[in-house]
């Protein structure tokens, strides 16, 4: 996708996200969501229950979010066997260009993707998306309890919640 397409595409996302909806609040029910993986197999966030989840929204386009994914790594390995897991929702149209960010960034997290999230659909009103990347932290319970955390305060609530 050339950059002007990128570019346009997301001015289209924010414009269409930016409306009357907002984000769930912390403390709520995270609203679920069911995605394919890269296998097509469907995996629901809810599957997550018991876990502590950071729903992490990104795109294979966005540098900030491949930035994002690759710091992630360290923090996923430390934390997995604890009971972290991360779903890793991709707003790519391309099954390819995520695929291929998938193995480059190095991610072995849940991942899947909504090839119709880009020019705003159900999923990114519910989340109310307005920028990406975007994370939401879910406790076991399947509560909010934080939005977009920076890593220091990510790093804070798996030590308390885990």
């Amino acid at each position: 996708m050339s950059i002007k397409k990128q570019i346009f595409a997301g001015i289209v996302f924010v414009l269409i996200t930016s409306g009357v909806y907002s984000q769930p609040a912390i403390g709520s029910k995270a609203p679920d969501i069911s995605l394919p993986n890269a296998n097509v197999q469907i995996i629901k966030l809810s599957s997550l229950q018991g876990k502590v989840v950071l729903l992490d929204f990104w795109a294979s386009w966005c540098g900030p979010c491949r930035r994002s994914n690759r710091g992630m790594a360290p923090l996923y390995n430390q934390y997995k066997d604890k009971g972290f897991e991360v779903y890793g929702v991709s707003i790519d149209a391309s099954t390819q260009a995520w695929t291929n960010a998938i193995k480059q960034d190095n991610m072995s997290w849940l991942q899947v993707i909504d090839t119709r999230a880009g020019t705003g659909n159900e999923l990114t009103q519910t989340w109310n998306l307005q920028y990406i990347p975007s994370a939401f932290l879910i406790d076991k319970q399947g509560r909010i309890v934080a939005v977009s955390p920076e890593k220091e305060e990510l790093e804070k609530w798996l030590k308390k919640l885990l």
